[in-house]
């Protein structure tokens, strides 16, 4: 799954235990008639992909949703969801930087005139 917006907030990474388990959110704005604020976290080596973004970028993220049961000590089951980060790409460099400019591309000889038709159909 994807998510398409704003980039609204990148947090600091945080480092949890004496595993040194590391998590970074972030939060994107879509761009709907209702904009949703979603909130998306990066895990472990994901953290690093959001180093060079800034808040104000229109990215794709490409998401999982993730969720997970928990037993309170009364025994009750409670759920959580949460959303994972594991790409992130910014369009507006994307769009610029894989498609040249149209002067960049020589023309095409006219093939019509010297292209023999023996095609077997």
């Amino acid at each position: 799954m994807e998510v398409i917006g704003k980039i609204k907030l990148i947090n600091e990474t945080q480092t949890f235990g004496s595993s040194g388990f590391r998590k970074r959110e972030m939060v994107v704005t879509t761009d709907e008639q209702y904009p949703q604020m979603i909130l998306i976290e990066f895990i472990q080596d994901k953290c690093d992909l959001l180093n060079n973004y800034q808040v104000g970028q229109d990215v794709k993220v490409s998401i999982n949703l993730r969720g997970r049961e928990w037993i309170n000590p009364q025994g009750e089951a409670k759920y959580f969801n949460s959303v994972q980060g594991w790409r992130i790409e910014n369009l507006a460099q994307g769009a610029s930087q894989n498609i040249p400019p149209a002067d960049q591309f020589e023309p095409a000889p006219d093939l019509s005139a010297n292209e023999p038709d023996d095609l077997p159909f």
